[in-house]
């Protein structure tokens, strides 16, 4: 049993002011016993738009703030999984939305990019186009080994495909982390349902992280970042937008026999003979 924290935070264009929050909830968990701490997706920046995001991607305050990240992990002996922004290599004006694991010596691991783009348009609520300036990413990282057991990473928006679940446990995954900068509607309607879905359908514990709160003008989050066991039961869930005192986490001990019961009592024989494999 291991206990682990899902940090909340509401990133803006200050790069070092997002540092901050996120050292803070770096900090204050691993003093509470957190072993792993998950930070949301875009934890580096949330721009006004598409220009800005690209201006503060190759910005010095990007390379700042992953250093940042790397020596809390070293100086508070924690894992981190953070959500950031890195700039392409070559001429391209697109950027990755990258998850970086990092080690509790401070040194990234794994890099995972974001698969599913979030292309949206919704009547009387937000008209977000992720992929005008963002370049999706065409590989998934092979669950590996953590204080936890096996993460398999993902961000956001690839929630809504349980290709990419299924795929991640099949490799052997035992936790499915979800980081989000998830907008206030179809966090209404679909992200408990969701991150419950891809726990059950699974077996596996799912670790959301999420963004909360007005980034800008153009931005705001959902929130409820949130922790899944294999039973498809919520075992911790944050509120709707971070306190005035500021960024907030919620704790939960990641058992791995309660994965191994549930596996164990509703086992998954997909019939792959007659659908395929995923």
């Amino acid at each position: 049993m291991v206990w682990i924290a899902a940090g909340q935070i509401c990133s803006t264009s200050n790069i070092l002011r997002n540092l901050e929050h996120c050292v803070q909830v770096i900090s204050k968990a691993s003093r509470n016993g957190a072993r792993c701490v998950f930070l949301p997706e875009a934890a580096d920046y949330i721009a006004r738009d598409g220009d800005q995001s690209r201006e503060l991607a190759r910005s010095e305050g990007c390379g700042e703030f992953v250093k940042g990240i790397q020596a809390a992990a070293r100086e508070h002996k924690v894992h981190v999984n953070v959500g950031v922004h890195a700039a392409t290599p070559g001429a391209s004006d697109k950027l990755l939305n990258q998850a970086l694991w990092i080690n509790d010596r401070g040194d990234i691991t794994h890099t995972y990019t974001k698969l599913h783009l979030f292309d949206v348009d919704i009547r009387d609520g937000p008209v977000i186009k992720e992929s005008k300036s963002t370049k999706a990413g065409d590989q998934i990282v092979t669950p590996f080994e953590t204080p936890v057991g096996k993460v398999g990473m993902a961000i956001c928006f690839d929630v809504r495909f349980p290709e990419l679940s299924l795929k991640l446990r099949e490799l052997g995954a035992q936790v499915l982390l979800y980081p989000s900068a998830f907008a206030v509607r179809t966090g209404q309607a679909h992200w408990e349902t969701l991150l419950r879905a891809r726990a059950i359908e699974t077996s596996s514990w799912v670790v959301a992280a999420a963004q909360a709160g007005r980034h800008n003008e153009n931005r705001v989050s959902w929130g409820h970042s949130m922790i899944v066991d294999p039973w498809g039961s919520v075992v911790a869930q944050a509120t709707d937008v971070p306190t005035d005192d500021g960024p907030t986490y919620i704790l939960a001990d990641i058992d791995l026999g309660i994965l191994e019961k549930v596996r164990e009592g509703i086992p998954l024989m997909r019939r792959t003979d007659v659908y395929g494999a995923v």
